[in-house]
């Protein structure tokens, strides 16, 4: 778990409903970042939804039909074929996608953390060492986004 990141959540009132827009841009900078490992083409479509969403060229209903979709793809997951051990990551990655989809930003954060770490080698994820340069790198990027936000002028 990231508690930075958490800490920095529950002060800027993440969760509250006049910051669903940060949430999904944040959830969609973490599942970005996985983009890469995930394996199943309807998962890289509804992250495609979730990015033209944010970027405002996808309304709401496409928003929400892409959610559906890509929980019933994480749920349905099998995992990879790969021999490399990538099957936990790309697990990992389409459930992150999901919750970033969902407007659920620190769980996004959270599988997605766990893709990018687990992608090095499954022996990382027993390392929390292994975690710190990806939690860093979410802090910063909430810290950006929230800068940037209209609620924080």
């Amino acid at each position: 778990m990231n508690h930075a990141l958490t800490r920095l959540a529950e002060e800027a009132g993440l969760s509250g409903e006049g910051h669903r827009a940060l949430r999904l841009a944040f959830g969609l900078a973490c599942a970005q970042r996985v983009r890469h490992l995930l394996e199943h083409p309807r998962a890289l479509a509804c992250l495609d939804v979730l990015e033209a969403h944010v970027a405002g060229r996808a309304d709401a209903a496409a928003l929400d039909a892409a959610a559906a979709e890509i929980a019933q793809v994480a749920a349905s997951h099998r995992g990879s074929s790969s021999i490399d051990g990538s099957a936990h990551a790309a697990v990992s990655a389409t459930h992150g996608v999901a919750h970033a989809l969902a407007g659920r930003a620190l769980e996004a954060a959270g599988y997605t953390a766990y893709a990018t770490v687990y992608a090095y080698g499954g022996y990382a994820v027993s390392d929390p060492a292994s975690f710190e340069p990806e939690f860093a790198w979410q802090v910063a990027c909430l810290r950006e986004l929230l800068a940037a936000s209209p609620a924080a002028a």
